[in-house]
């Protein structure tokens, strides 16, 4: 049988209609400002989050490292939480291609960062410290949806300190559905805001970073620097620009479906479901059933990551059909009868 596949919400397949809008593309050179689809895409999301602007790069990794480059200069610093994607999962980027001090926060089981620890992060205007620039956040963080008054809190101290505030938003719309807030009142208290195409959404590739007209400006640069030029990628665009259209209001049934897997494996002997709020399951493992888990799921067709703590992704690819088999799989492999 096919592999359910629940490592990430990255392993999504362009849809028959994705691929018909991405082959009927009408396309330009992008890096001479030419692409037209590329120049929608960037318009639509701007608008829809609230901001003047919008640059189309090729991954969520590279459209951050531009935001954190064009906000801050060699030496400065980024406040940002212990858990986060650009501080863990991002390759030091940048530190290494910026010379940008990270300063880690810890994140609070909510997801959040604490207005008390951003304001007491904050640097003096001392030569003995890095200066503090700009407080980065996400959302969703592991799947979870961050309390939106507690998001304020924090860039408003940012903000009274004279710092830039940029949002890691690329399930920015899983947030917003699961919250059920229009994703422009999510974005309201940013400078910036990075949108993955390529998770949720279920584009092949590609992000897009909102903010001013003049912030863009400058982010293209970088992106020209990045090696993030492309040319007549409207093909890609419109893939997003389908995207936008027509998966957005689906991610509810992601969320079912994480729900629904989460169900059925409380209860399971040495399996621990965290609660669930957007697409994503964490399931802690007993130390005795951790060891060969995830390849024991993978032989059963069950595509999974972690280990002591596993995480199970839903997506468009991922009917409630194949949510109740993994299921079967899963406890299967955790009694000892797989």
């Amino acid at each position: 049988m096919t592999p359910i596949d629940l490592r990430s919400d990255t392993v999504t397949r362009p849809t028959a209609g994705m691929r018909r809008a991405m082959a009927e593309a009408e396309v330009g050179d992008d890096v001479w400002g030419d692409d037209p689809t590329v120049q929608r895409l960037e318009a639509v999301l701007a608008e829809r989050l609230g901001f003047e602007a919008g640059l189309f790069l090729p991954s969520g990794t590279q459209s951050n490292l531009a935001a954190l480059l064009t906000h801050c200069a060699r030496g400065d610093e980024v406040l940002l939480g212990d858990r986060s994607h650009t501080f863990v999962h991002e390759g030091g980027g940048a530190a290494a291609l910026g010379s940008i001090h990270s300063h880690p926060l810890p994140n609070q089981a909510d997801g959040s960062l604490r207005a008390a620890d951003v304001e007491a992060a904050i640097k003096p205007d001392d030569a003995h410290f890095a200066k503090s620039r700009l407080l980065c956040l996400e959302n969703t963080i592991e799947g979870q949806v961050v309390p939106q008054a507690l998001v304020e809190a924090a860039c408003r101290v940012a903000r009274a300190r004279g710092l830039a505030t940029h949002l890691d938003g690329a399930r920015l719309f899983n947030a917003a559905v699961k919250s059920r807030c229009a994703p422009a009142g999510l974005t309201r208290p940013f400078d910036s805001v990075s949108v993955c195409l390529s998770k949720g959404l279920g584009a092949p590739v590609g992000s897009v970073l909102v903010g001013a007209r003049d912030f863009v400006r400058a982010a293209r640069r970088w992106r020209k620097v990045l090696g993030g030029g492309m040319r007549q990628v409207g093909v890609l665009a419109a893939a997003g620009l389908f995207a936008l259209e027509h998966h957005v209001e689906r991610l509810e049934d992601d969320h079912l479906n994480a729900a629904l897997l989460a169900e059925r494996l409380s209860g399971v002997p040495g399996l621990e479901p965290e609660p669930v709020q957007t697409n994503m399951v964490w399931v802690r493992v007993s130390s005795t059933l951790a060891p060969r888990f995830v390849e024991r799921l993978a032989e059963g067709g069950v595509l999974a990551s972690g280990a002591e703590r596993l995480r199970f992704v839903t997506h468009l690819d991922v009917s409630r059909d194949d949510i109740e088999r993994a299921a079967r799989v899963v406890r299967a492999v955790a009694t000892g009868r797989a």
